[in-house]
Formats: structure tokens, C-alpha cells, sequence
């Protein structure tokens, strides 16, 4: 069958989601195609209503309809605990499956010089400006446990600590449920330094 045409754009378009290779990507053009096309219209409305409306949050800059997203919108959130994290995806996880009633700042990413992102990439003289009006009183620091990560939540609590606000670093180890024989070292031995008293 050819790859081209409108079915062979379809396919190719698709894999440009994350974790979509050719395979899966044919297989959800098929099934738009055939079972939902109805679904497959609503999905591309949506999606182009999305992009022409959605922008960043002039507070904590994640993915938002309005100037405010509806978490710094929320008075009853406490203003003075910003949970540092990568992506708005990081954001929406950790308020769900946590009970943080603080707000966040979302970086968009993570220092990386040889990729040219710095801290202004990172909107982090944003962040300084926020620190400075002396609300925020801790940090919380949920960067992703990569070297980038790492070196991008250090930059961060020196930051924090230029101006008197206290930092903490999510804790990384082994998961619930996870057996020790099935954790990578790395992962153990960071669980293992980072222990704590019970």
C-alpha cells in the first residue's frame, strides 16, 4: 500500500506525538478512519480551537485559556509554596495525585548549555522577580532526577537562597510496591544516601 496520500500524511503527522511509532500511528488512522469519524472531527477541532486560543500563564506560565490559569486564579492556594517542576504535564500530575495546595512555576524544560538553554530560557529571572517580593517562602524543587535536572534544581536553590527562601528537593528512590532486586543502582544508591528516620 502507498505511503502516500492523504492516509500516508495522516500516519506520518500522527508519529509526531511522543511514543507514537509508525505502527501505533496507522493504527489509530485506521480507526479514526473507519470506526469514529465523528470522533476524529471533534478531536481536530479541538485541537485547532486549542492551539488558536491557548497560551502561558503570566504567573506560573504553564497551559492556560486565560491570563491566569485557574490554579494562580484560586486565592484559596497557598501563594507563599511554589512547586518548581519541567513541563505543564509535571504541574497537572503532581496536583493530582498529590494533596499540594500550593502553586507552581513551570520552567518549560531544564538547564542544558550545550542544547543553548540557560536560565533565561527558563523564564528564571521571572521566577527571581517573584522571590523578591518576599511572598513565596519555600521552594519546592520537582525537576526530573536527570544530571540536567539535577544541576537545574541546584541553580534554583541557590537562587532561592540569595533571597532567604527555604528549598526542598522532591525525594527520589524506590517506588511503591518496587522489589530492590528490579531498581537500577543509581536509583538505589540515591534512595539509600537519601534515607531518613522512622
Amino acid at each position: 500500500m502507498s505511503k502516500k496520500g492523504l492516509l500516508g500524511q495522516l500516519i506520518q503527522n500522527l508519529c509526531c506525538l511522543p511514543g507514537v511509532g509508525p505502527k501505533t500511528a496507522q493504527r489509530m488512522a485506521f480507526y479514526l478512519l473507519q470506526r469514529d469519524r465523528n470522533g476524529a472531527k471533534t478531536l481536530a477541532e479541538t485541537l485547532l480551537h486549542a492551539i488558536d486560543k491557548m497560551g502561558y500563564c503570566e504567573c506560573c506560565r504553564t497551559l492556560t485559556e486565560s491570563l491566569l490559569c485557574e490554579l494562580c486564579a484560586d486565592n484559596s492556594r497557598d501563594a507563599a509554596t511554589v512547586c518548581i517542576v519541567e513541563s505543564p504535564a509535571d504541574a497537572w500530575i503532581i496536583d493530582q495525585a498529590t494533596s499540594f495546595k500550593g502553586r507552581y512555576f513551570v520552567l518549560h524544560g531544564r538547564l542544558s548549555p550545550l542544547d543553548g538553554i540557560g536560565p533565561d530560557e527558563l523564564g528564571l529571572g521571572q521566577l527571581e522577580q517573584r522571590l523578591a517580593t518576599k511572598q513565596v517562602k519555600e521552594l519546592i524543587l520537582a525537576t526530573n532526577s536527570t544530571v540536567e535536572g539535577e544541576a537545574t534544581a541546584y541553580f534554583i536553590g541557590e537562587l532561592a537562597r540569595k533571597h532567604n527562601v527555604q528549598a526542598s528537593r522532591i525525594a527520589h528512590g524506590v517506588p511503591m510496591g518496587g522489589e530492590l532486586e528490579f531498581i537500577d543502582s543509581s536509583t538505589l544508591s540515591h534512595a539509600f544516601n537519601g534515607r531518613k528516620e522512622i
